[in-house]
């Protein structure tokens, strides 16, 4: 009853993803619940989640996302994808920012991009007119650094570390790395009924769903990130064609490893920079290289060292704080084992006599504009010889 009353105060008059009248509505197929339920998820910080609509009315072709930090308070957020709110590029949503400028609702799924730990909180699917279908209560750990499982008893419940598969090989050919990632979960029979999850009695440690009186509230539990040596090799390469390979050197790809394709980026020495592998997606499991040097996450993963100044956070970000003179050069990216791209980072002064140019397109730029420059003056001087000599003529 709650629920429905903190929405009833809000003009809801906007709208999101419309289906296709000619497609068929695969949401439509699940019957929603009488008595709107949580479903209690965890999830890791600083990756990108989707909140899926798993049930709506076949009639229903649009639908907005409510969320609330806990149930019954007064500050609601409506999200939807108009009035400015679409994320187009994740890869340039920063850490920190509001969840108004973090979200995209894709085909009645709400994709948050960066979450953050206090994102966690109550997220429903519903309508503007104020119908409700499916709801989420979601908890967003951060990760703690910790060599074992870690298993606590109390009674009236569990708390426990449930582990995902180990990750592939995040690099071949060369020694790697596989990552583990463990999320807290409570297992008891006092949980509260109005959340579910697949495997009831079972709630995330952060979870409404969790009794005040476990005193789990602001607790040091949190996930856990297991990392471990690994050695694969890579798949044999496919023979290139001349032809082929003077087309991949003219696309800026490199010629050493065909497929790997090249970014230039510059940027001011003593600010901080967060670097994104292209093509890299939430479920991938990613490396970075500075040169010839891996960067490996048992030495360089976020928290593991406080004053670290390069480090790669949970979200496979590579950041730097601050650049330096000496992180100029190129730094190579894997995806799922396979090297996937090249970003060559060109470090400046911000003084303008001191700058370094380093970057193909802007050289390019300054020569266009020379031609230009010495073709006026040739015009000119071409106008004043004309000139000269029809004076003369005339004299």
């Amino acid at each position: 009853m709650q629920v429905i009353c903190f929405l009833a105060f809000f003009p809801l008059l906007l709208s999101a993803y419309e289906a296709p009248e000619d497609k068929e509505d695969i949401f439509a197929s699940k019957v929603c619940p009488a008595f709107l339920i949580f479903e209690s998820i965890a999830f890791l910080a600083d990756r990108t989640i989707e909140l899926p609509c798993h049930c709506k009315p076949e009639e229903v072709l649009s639908v907005v996302w409510y969320y609330q930090k806990q149930i019954g308070s007064v500050n609601t957020k409506v999200l939807t994808d108009f009035q400015g709110t679409t994320v187009v590029e994740s890869s340039k949503v920063g850490r920190g920012s509001d969840l108004r400028s973090r979200f995209s609702i894709r085909l009645f799924s709400l994709l948050i991009f960066r979450v953050q730990k206090g994102d966690s909180g109550h997220y429903i699917c519903g309508t503007t007119s104020g119908e409700f279908f499916y709801g989420y209560s979601v908890d967003v750990q951060e990760v703690h650094q910790v060599s074992e499982p870690s298993t606590m008893r109390k009674k009236p419940f569990q708390v426990f570390t449930s582990y995902r598969p180990w990750s592939k090989c995040d690099r071949c050919d060369i020694e790697g790395e596989q990552i583990r990632v463990g999320l807290c979960y409570v297992k008891s029979n006092y949980l509260h009924v109005r959340y579910h999850s697949e495997s009831d009695p079972v709630a995330p440690c952060g979870s409404s769903a969790v009794p005040q009186q476990f005193g789990l509230s602001g607790s040091t539990y949190g996930a856990e990130l297991h990392v471990r040596s690994c050695h694969a090799p890579c798949p044999p390469k496919p023979t290139t064609s001349p032809e082929r390979q003077a087309l991949l050197k003219f696309l800026e790809y490199d010629d050493q490893a065909s497929g790997v394709l090249i970014h230039f980026h510059n940027h001011p020495v003593d600010l901080n920079l967060i670097l994104t592998c292209p093509g890299a997606k939430p479920q991938y499991v990613v490396a970075w290289d500075k040169g010839s040097s891996p960067l490996y996450r048992s030495q360089y993963m976020e928290g593991l060292n406080k004053t670290s100044r390069v480090f790669i956070d949970p979200g496979h970000h590579l950041h730097l704080r601050p650049v330096r003179l000496e992180d100029k050069g190129s730094f190579f990216c894997w995806v799922q084992g396979k090297l996937s791209a090249e970003i060559r980072l060109g470090v400046y002064l911000q003084l303008g006599h001191s700058r370094q140019i380093s970057d193909p397109e802007f050289v390019y730029a300054l020569n266009v504009i020379l031609v230009c420059y010495l073709g006026i003056v040739v015009l000119f001087l071409l106008a004043v010889l004309v000139r000269f000599v029809w004076q003369l003529s005339m004299e």
